[in-house]
């Protein structure tokens, strides 16, 4: 009976980690997909603002060639654009640099509940005999 009891508590026992485990990466999934998807929509934003910079570009090219006070307000238009353009694939660009790999506190609480599974096999020593010697399961 304290045999099938400890089969149970240990089967008990995976199914909690396993458990545990898996919320958390479901929680980082989730997680990743909102990320995705905000850099996502900044990247069409600064898409957007460069395809203005490009037409205003071409007003403006159009303009040089035209009367003289256009040409102040649409070199502001570009200017603004292609700055906001820049800026927000610059910004973009750093958010990947910096994130985390994929599903990498899960992996890191494994590598935690296996160290410590080893450390609790290593703990366990061989029954002594009444002789003083250790005796091992290969002998």
């Amino acid at each position: 009976m304290a045999i099938l009891d400890s089969v149970r508590h240990l089967g008990a026992t995976v199914a909690g980690i396993l458990h545990t485990r898996l919320e958390l990466a479901a929680v980082e999934i989730e997680e990743e997909l909102h990320r995705f998807s905000s850099l996502l929509l900044w990247s069409l934003t600064a898409l957007f603002c460069a395809c203005c910079a490009v037409v205003l570009l071409v007003v403006f090219l159009i303009a040089v060639f035209w009367d003289s006070y256009r040409l102040t307000l649409i070199s502001v238009l570009i200017a603004a654009f292609g700055l906001s353009a820049a800026g927000i694939a610059w910004w973009v660009r750093k958010q990947f640099s910096l994130k985390p790999g994929l599903l990498s506190h899960s992996l890191q609480e494994l590598e935690k509940d296996s160290l410590t599974l080893r450390r609790q096999d290593s703990t366990v020593t061989p029954p002594i005999t009444p002789s003083g010697t250790e005796t091992s399961s290969g002998q």
